[in-house]
């Protein structure tokens, strides 16, 4: 069964709240056993930080992989045209 585009978009987001909570919780119980105290507005801004740069990082692989699989797949065709 394939998924919606709606329940692709509400898994993507809940994603994206459970790693930037996770991170936060994260950062909250380990950077003070490196000597950094943050504020929690610092640790949720640093949070935020992290998890842009991972939903773009999460985009520019699925395009690459998404790419690929294109590649492969005229690839494919073409060699059992001939």
């Amino acid at each position: 069964m394939k998924q919606s585009r709606l329940m692709s978009l509400v898994e993507s987001l809940v994603n994206v709240l459970v790693g930037y909570g996770v991170a936060v919780a994260t950062q909250m119980a380990v950077f003070p056993l490196f000597g950094l105290a943050l504020s929690i507005t610092e640790n949720l801004l640093i949070g935020l930080i992290f998890t842009a740069v991972s939903i773009v990082r999460s985009c520019a692989l699925r395009r690459a992989f998404e790419a690929l699989r294109m590649r492969q797949s005229a690839t494919a065709s073409s060699t059992i045209s001939q």
